[in-house]
């Protein structure tokens, strides 16, 4: 998760793109307001035993209300973009941000540390931040497109819904000749993103010991 990059507020592109998909699982679609109860549903479930993004709430007890609240503050942030997608029932979701975009909006950075203070304390608030520094300084400079969260959850896991919606968001990507990174922070996960066109370009180890492997998918060019 990068919060440097710069904000634009918006996606810079001009060109028509279709965001209406389909295919033998569902329709998959640019995700609303309406659904931000769903997208946040799955991704606590997806992500509640995640190498990284679990254990940073260490309180299994207090884990999916802070780890809820954490993961609205993104996905609702995100939705400033139309770069969220999620399958028919919101099974699956992705979370892009666009080039020229940053996770956050202004304000929102400007008091995330308190607010991940009042929702699960000064501790995981400092093992957090330093999280996001390490993810910043790996963070590419290059132009591209960032998946910043890709979930099913638990409930749908083996059906394919994921990388299904993963595949249509690189067919996108890949008409309008961009890059995109990732950062797998489940080293399960690996070769599923190299399925896809993406290539580990290094790693790196957080305060807790967990690795994190940055991945690069180069654009698509078309002759």
């Amino acid at each position: 998760m990068d919060m440097q990059a710069n904000d634009s507020g918006q996606i810079e592109c001009s060109q028509d793109v279709d965001f209406e998909m389909g295919d033998s699982l569902g329709i998959l679609r640019v995700a609303a307001l309406s659904d931000l109860d769903g997208i946040v549903g799955t991704l606590t479930s997806a992500f509640f035993d995640d190498p990284l993004w679990g254990s940073v709430f260490p309180d299994v007890t207090q884990r999916p209300l802070q780890a809820a609240s954490f993961l609205r503050l993104l996905s609702a942030s995100a939705l400033r973009y139309p770069w969220t997608f999620v399958t028919a029932r919101i099974e699956s979701v992705a979370i892009w941000i666009p080039l020229g975009g940053k996770e956050l909006a202004n304000e929102e950075e400007a008091t995330f540390e308190e607010f991940v203070i009042d929702i699960a304390g000064r501790q995981v608030a400092g093992n957090i931040n330093a999280i996001l520094e390490l993810f910043a300084q790996f963070h590419p400079h290059e132009p591209h497109y960032y998946l910043n969260l890709l979930a099913t959850h638990t409930k749908h896991r083996g059906l394919g819904l994921g990388m299904a919606l993963l595949r249509e968001n690189l067919a996108t990507i890949d008409d309008l000749c961009a890059c995109a990174y990732l950062e797998s922070t489940n080293p399960a996960n690996n070769e599923r993103y190299e399925s896809v066109g993406f290539r580990s370009n290094g790693s790196f180890t957080v305060p807790s010991g967990q690795v994190v492997t940055t991945m690069w998918r180069p654009a698509k060019s078309h002759s």
